[in-house]
């Protein structure tokens, strides 16, 4: 099978971006990529996005960042998956040069979320549920989190503060990220005391919107120069699998089925086993998504995932070190650019260029973005290559 590399990065602070419109922000972050990767020219741009025709008042992103990239002439579409679209647009561009179509090819993310607030920014996120079903009878996004979390806090018996692990190890890692929306560790305290968004869900049970972009270049292994000056990071595993898209349509709440099988087709692709796995980007939108996709993913047993937090397992020094540069919860989350941003952060801990929070002696790592309450999930397997 061919090696997809990723041979080069590019990312946007994550934040409140007032200064920078959407274009702006996908371009400064395409340029890094293509800069990092020593000027490899893209024939084919991928481009992850969600809310953009809604917040932005922009549709036609992919084109839009490739006219003002300079790279106008080459293919270029948009990829739409909710929260996964990001993750759905490196998909689609490793099937790109894994299928040679594309000897190079660049995905990017962008959002910019905190344009538009209040009540039309909720009806912008509403709509990644069921609009017929779910968001007509004023279902929010973090509501329907909030069910989640208290279906599982009643079925596993979860202390009150049982999920507060999860915010505790995303805020100590953001606060080695000079890239992170919230670099500030927290403790046992604060969390206790934060306000509720949606009972059970609190402030830090939940990560906030924010602008930011990111961007990689792919190739295939065989291209790229002997003296590259990275390390090579290849995506040795590749799966998208979905959902039912209203939760009242699942036969089990609580078990996120897409996780399971993305999961499982990414591990057999890269022929690695789950144990093999040295950190684990998953998709903490909310808590109750981080403790879900542990135990779909196979981490931890069903109703145990929430412990992997509780027990410090989940830190850099831990037993699976998850959300290395914030997650969602500390780093902020970009929407559409999720995906993307989490493959730039597993290639810097692949690489060694992590630094306050560069975990040792690590040779795979899996990203996972989700789109709802994983109606889409998207899994990658990075490797670094000898």
């Amino acid at each position: 099978m061919t090696d997809v590399v990723i041979a080069g990065i590019g990312q946007t602070a994550i934040n409140e971006h007032w200064d920078k419109s959407l274009r702006q922000l996908g371009v400064e972050a395409i340029q890094a990529a293509i800069h990092d990767s020593g000027g490899l020219q893209p024939q084919a741009l991928f481009a992850g996005n969600i809310f953009s025709a809604s917040l932005s008042r922009q549709a036609h992103v992919g084109v839009l960042l490739a006219d003002f990239a300079g790279l106008r002439g080459i293919e270029a579409v948009t990829v739409e998956a909710a929260g996964a679209s990001g993750g759905a647009a490196l998909r689609q561009g490793y099937l790109a040069i894994q299928s040679g179509m594309a000897d190079v090819a660049v995905v990017v993310g962008v959002e910019k979320m905190t344009d538009v607030i209040g009540a039309a920014s909720e009806t912008a996120l509403a709509t990644v549920s069921d609009s017929d079903f779910e968001a007509v009878q004023g279902l929010t996004p973090a509501g329907q989190a909030a069910l989640l979390m208290r279906r599982y806090m009643h079925e596993y018996h979860v202390p009150a503060d049982g999920f507060a692990g999860f915010a505790l190890a995303a805020h100590a890692h953001g606060a080695g990220n000079p890239r992170a929306m919230f670099r500030r560790a927290i403790n046992a305290e604060t969390y206790a005391r934060a306000e509720m968004v949606s009972e059970p869900l609190n402030m830090f049970d939940a990560a906030p919107n924010a602008d930011g972009a990111a961007a990689l270049i792919l190739t295939r292994r065989s291209l790229m120069p002997k003296d590259f000056k990275h390390p090579l990071v290849a995506i040795a595993g590749s799966a998208i699998s979905t959902d039912m898209l209203a939760l009242h349509d699942r036969h089990d709440l609580l078990h996120f089925e897409s996780v399971q099988i993305s999961t499982a087709k990414a591990l057999r692709q890269a022929e690695i086993s789950l144990d093999q796995v040295g950190f684990f980007e998953y998709h903490d939108a909310y808590s109750i998504f981080a403790a879900l996709s542990l135990e779909a993913a196979g981490f931890a047993p069903r109703g145990q995932g929430w412990k992997m937090a509780a027990d410090g397992m989940l830190e850099l020094n831990g037993k699976l070190p998850c959300a290395t540069m914030g997650g969602l919860k500390a780093r902020g989350n970009p929407g559409g650019a999720v995906g993307v941003l989490q493959a730039v952060e597993a290639v810097l801990q692949l690489r060694g260029g992590a630094g306050a929070n560069q975990l040792n002696g690590i040779r795979y790592g899996m990203i996972q973005s989700l789109g709802g309450p994983a109606s889409t999930a998207v899994t990658h397997i990075l490797e670094k290559l000898d």
